[in-house]
């Protein structure tokens, strides 16, 4: 049995992030879902972003590294856009983690991967949020400090095209990464027992 963090994006905890973990749930996994907002999620990106600065990076970080506290070592840290930036800044402190799952966004420094830490990235081509230039830099990065990476890149769709309630969505490519996600996801079965959830923090208020 596999363990598995699912961090939101900037949207917040919306249906389909919730709906992402009862899929990965189905196929045998554990699976988090923080709620880094501690508010309703908007549909409109822009309101996202609002909510974001408003809460404050810092404390969206804090709130993610509490949600991980009584998570195995080896859980693996997954997020979509935003949330891969979440999953990858908690990689430093988590260096038993057994994979990285970035959807929508890169996410990690090299500097905290160890070598042969199974990555996986899904990514719009192009991604209006991130330059293609970047993304090489990146794969480079990652590819020199050790990591067994994959990168999937998906021609034609929007940002966030795994979610099915906003314009970005991409039924085919979605599937795709599903497929993906879960054959990722099979390598990395956890032989700790999961937590008990009365154990686990709450959302934050």
């Amino acid at each position: 049995m596999g363990h598995v963090v699912l961090f939101h994006s900037v949207h917040g905890l919306r249906p389909a992030v919730l709906a992402a973990a009862e899929r990965l749930r189905a196929a045998g996994h554990q699976v988090a879902t923080p709620d880094l907002y501690g508010v309703p999620a908007s549909d409109d990106v822009e309101e996202g972003f609002a909510l974001l600065a408003e809460i404050g990076h810092d404390v969206v970080l804090g709130r993610a590294a509490e949600a991980v506290a009584h998570l195995p070592p080896e859980t693996v840290l997954a997020g979509f856009s935003m949330g891969a930036g979440v999953a990858g800044a908690l990689l430093a402190e988590r260096p038993a983690t057994a994979g990285l799952l970035l959807l929508h966004g890169t996410g990690g420094s090299p500097a905290a991967v160890r070598p042969g830490l199974p990555v996986q990235l899904h990514l719009a081509d192009p991604d209006q949020y991130e330059p293609p230039e970047e993304v090489d830099e990146w794969r480079r990065a990652m590819a020199a400090a050790g990591a067994r990476l994959e990168v999937f890149r998906y021609p034609g769709v929007g940002h966030l095209f795994t979610d099915p309630d906003v314009p970005d969505h991409d039924a085919a490519a979605a599937g795709a990464t599903w497929g993906r996600v879960l054959a990722f996801l099979a390598g990395h079965r956890s032989s700790q027992p999961a937590p008990d959830p009365a154990d686990l923090p709450s959302a934050p208020a």
